[in-house]
């Protein structure tokens, strides 16, 4: 312990004594015109000093500069960083734009070979709930959209609207178990009635005898005043025959995804 103190009272000596001098050579060098031996003397024991202290304070500038490098690249990273996500979140917006024009397109192109007056609209909510299967679109009576109306897209039958208000209706969907519409098989024109069964339908009777094969295409027979003839509504996914009865069983597979739906068209007035 007493040699730790004893080296660090030499050291803290000659930095005193080295004051000491330093302050006399300032003293004289304003007073005296010429180095003396004593002035040699300090400037040859100071210089490694001088020379200690600016290294340290270029040092410390290199690192002052380094440090304010490290910030600004640091802010420009994040800058970068929050301009890519804005640019993705363009992007995104853009497809989205894009893919609506092209179902907008397809929505056009339709009405236009079918012939048909029809009122553009978006599905804007369906039914959380699995009693009912129906979906609200963003037109209403303001539109001239009323209940009864059918709703369609350009891959098949969607449902009809059963309520309408100013500025939006709700529609049921054809899957609905409450819903029905005239349809018959667009190969042998057997007639039925296409029955929603929550996922699929059912084709309700045809007699055990018509033909009926799987993938055969179920399309609206114009019956009923709903829905125009010739809509696609289906395809037969399963036929069974049984033994007894006059009817046999049809299931359908719906041509439409209704998880999907987006865009519709309203067919206004009497069908």
């Amino acid at each position: 312990m007493k040699a730790f103190g004893k080296k660090y009272f030499r050291i803290a000596l000659v930095g005193l004594l080295l004051f000491t001098a330093l302050m006399v050579y300032s003293y004289n060098l304003r007073h005296s015109e010429s180095t003396s031996f004593f002035e040699r003397a300090v400037l040859r024991l100071s210089a490694p000093f001088q020379k200690s202290l600016e290294t340290s304070r270029e040092y410390v500038l290199d690192l002052k500069d380094h440090y304010l490098w490290l910030v600004d690249t640091a802010y420009e990273n994040d800058r970068l960083k929050k301009e890519n996500h804005r640019l993705r979140g363009e992007l995104l917006r853009y497809e989205e734009i894009r893919l609506a024009n092209e179902r907008l397109r397809s929505l056009l192109k339709f009405v236009e070979e079918a012939g048909l007056e029809a009122v553009p609209a978006q599905v804007i909510a369906e039914d959380s709930t699995s009693w009912f299967r129906t979906v609200v679109i963003d037109k209403g009576l303001e539109d001239g959209i009323g209940e009864g109306m059918a709703v369609v897209v350009p891959e098949g039958v969607v449902g009809r609207v059963i309520r309408s208000s100013d500025g939006e209706s709700r529609v049921l969907l054809i899957t609905d178990a409450s819903s029905a519409a005239a349809a018959l098989v667009q190969r042998t024109r057997t007639r039925g009635v296409c029955r929603g069964r929550g996922e699929r339908l059912v084709l309700e009777f045809a007699l055990r005898e018509d033909d009926i094969q799987v993938d055969d295409r179920i399309i609206t027979s114009g019956m009923g005043g709903v829905f125009p003839k010739g809509l696609l509504v289906g395809r037969v996914s399963n036929v069974e025959r049984g033994q007894y009865g006059l009817f046999q069983n049809v299931v359908v597979e719906p041509v439409v995804d209704f998880s999907r739906l987006e865009e519709v068209l309203v067919l206004p007035g009497e069908q």
